[in-house]
């Protein structure tokens, strides 16, 4: 890739001109409530300026908290919320956004994601997330989840094609191709889970390139989801784990060590799979 990462505050540039920061803190499943505020209040003081919480994490309320407890403006700060499965379609999507404002007490998001791609209803709910990017009411919007083949039926009929697609990456589940294809749409990838709900730190061909680096196992496959482009967001609620995640920056993977990464790819989902989830939540 030819992006530039420089430095915490660095950013990947959207096909809509917005600056979405390149490494960001994800609050998926945390303990309670105050530890997802302690965590982005932390993070945000520290400084990461993206954070990414959804309705069905149902932590909205103690992001804001964080974000409120810091010393960061609001418009500093890149937040992304997502709608879930229980509320797609055109008129649940507009209700469920203003759930989340109204929990995140906000005028705004920054970017607001499909959650994932239900069969039949998220072509509806990607027209409601259009009219919600026409009005101004979120800088961007995009999906999670999203295929090949799905992002290319959502794409024959949108007016807007997504902005990005938020997907389980790492060494395990690279998934070149859907890479490529997002490419090719201008479609900024975007991992969660980039370390394997701690299942990369078990891997004992990272231990060789961290020792090789000097530096953790977490900071080889952050660094390598950067150089590849993709945006991450590492979940963590320990202020150590924090702020090694941002220790990115004076170092730089070799482009064979970078081939070898992609090459341990072995489709090995920690999550569910796209084409058969069938989470059926009511939040």
């Amino acid at each position: 890739m030819d992006r530039k990462i420089t430095d915490l505050t660095g950013t990947f540039k959207l096909h809509n001109g917005i600056e979405m920061p390149y490494l960001g803190l994800g609050t998926y499943m945390p303990k309670d409530s105050q530890e997802v505020t302690n965590s982005v209040r932390f993070a945000l003081d520290y400084g990461y300026r993206h954070i990414d919480t959804a309705a069905i994490y149902r932590n909205e309320n103690d992001v804001r908290m964080g974000i409120e407890a810091s010393n960061v403006p609001r418009q500093e700060v890149f937040l992304t919320s997502k709608v879930w499965n229980s509320d797609h379609g055109y008129d649940k999507t507009l209700k469920a956004f203003e759930r989340s404002l109204a929990n995140l007490k906000m005028d705004y998001l920054d970017l607001y994601l499909v959650h994932w791609p239900v069969v039949g209803e998220y072509k509806e709910t990607w027209r409601a997330l259009e009219e919600l990017y026409e009005q101004g009411r979120v800088r961007a919007i995009g999906v999670c989840n999203f295929l090949k083949h799905q992002l290319e039926d959502l794409i024959e009929d949108a007016k807007v094609i997504p902005m990005v697609n938020q997907m389980e990456f790492h060494p395990y589940l690279v998934q070149q191709e859907l890479i490529n294809f997002c490419q090719l749409h201008r479609i900024q990838y975007q991992a969660w889970s980039p370390l394997m709900q701690g299942k990369v730190f078990e891997l004992p061909e990272l231990e060789k390139l961290a020792e090789k680096y000097n530096k953790n196992i977490a900071q080889i496959v952050l660094r390598y989801d950067l150089q590849k482009g993709v945006i991450t967001i590492p979940k963590s609620s320990k202020e150590k784990r924090i702020i090694a995640n941002a220790n990115l920056f004076d170092f730089e993977l070799s482009e064979s060590d970078m081939n070898f990464l992609d090459a341990m790819d072995r489709n090995f989902r920690t999550g569910p799979n796209p084409d058969n989830f069938e989470w059926s939540v009511v939040l």
